[in-house]
């Protein structure tokens, strides 16, 4: 039986992570800022969608990604994402917020958004600054995750645990402690952040688990993630993307009055509505005129 209508634009035909996810090559995904670019990814292909606190902070309020946003903002907007698009989403939760006897509130609120997985992280702030960069203690965040594993609703919710080691404080052998531990309490894809595509095959030789990572500069050939990560975010790829060309296209719009300086920078009204769905909303009027 074809879905109907209404249950493919509720999202109820979203599929799980697990099901794009294939072993031995890596699911790269370009990090979406809100829920149009969220479409524009999956149009474009892509069998999955990011969103992360970088560009919900800096695309929902202009503000850096210094742990502002507050648990309910960063739900609303991934919940905005997912809506928007049948693949999975996969959103971050920062540290969780909360600590472990609170945790079922941040899990059950992303599970109620929509979302297919979300990231919990060890480092205890400073991101993206020269300020002193520090991890959360182990023990804290396996009672983290472990509370958050507890909370699920659905077994096809995935909790990654996101260790900032290696990315925040330089320190390999701290990072994998924590891997292990990870894997250890139940933990099926483990986010080491920072490792490059060969540290990573290494880890995973020690401990056998779906990992992720973000997409390195040092990493001009996104095909070296084969074989070392199962999922990579380049979280910040449709925010800068947009903020050159966009940067761009108004500098010339404030510089010249004449159309025809613009006119090859913006995609032709009817294609952009057909982005949206305005064909679907007519059909659906007409079949209840």
């Amino acid at each position: 039986m074809k879905p109907s209508l209404a249950s493919v634009e509720s999202g109820s035909a979203r599929k799980t992570l697990t099901q794009v996810v294939v072993d031995g090559r890596s699911l790269v995904i370009p990090g979406a800022y809100d829920a149009f670019s969220a479409k524009l990814v999956e149009q474009a292909g892509f069998n999955a969608v990011y969103v992360g606190s970088y560009a919900t902070a800096a695309a929902g309020y202009a503000m850096p990604d210094v742990g502002s946003p507050t648990l309910d903002q960063l739900v609303e907007h991934a919940g905005k994402v997912a809506s928007a698009v049948s693949v999975p989403v996969i959103a971050d939760a920062e540290g969780g917020f909360f600590e472990p006897g609170n945790m079922w509130r941040t899990v059950r609120e992303f599970e109620k958004a929509g979302v297919a997985a979300i990231h919990i992280e060890d480092h205890a702030g400073g991101k993206h600054t020269n300020l002193p960069q520090r991890l959360i203690p182990l023990d804290s965040m396996l009672a983290k995750l472990r509370a958050a594993l507890d909370a699920r609703s659905s077994a096809d919710f995935i909790v990654m645990a996101r260790t900032d080691a290696i990315w925040a404080t330089q320190d390999e052998e701290e990072a994998m402690r924590r891997v292990k531990a990870f894997a250890d309490i139940g933990i099926e894809y483990i986010f080491a952040n920072g490792a490059t595509p060969d540290r990573l095959r290494e880890i995973r030789k020690v401990v056998p688990a779906k990992y992720v990572t973000i997409n390195l500069p040092s990493v001009r050939d996104r095909a070296e993630w084969d074989g070392a990560a199962d999922i990579v975010l380049d979280y910040g790829f449709c925010l800068q993307a947009v903020a050159r060309c966009l940067t761009s296209a108004l500098s010339i719009y404030r510089t010249t009055s004449r159309s025809d300086a613009t006119d090859a920078l913006l995609e032709p009204a009817d294609q952009f509505e057909a982005r949206l769905g305005y064909d679907t909303f007519t059909a659906r009027s007409n079949r209840y005129a």
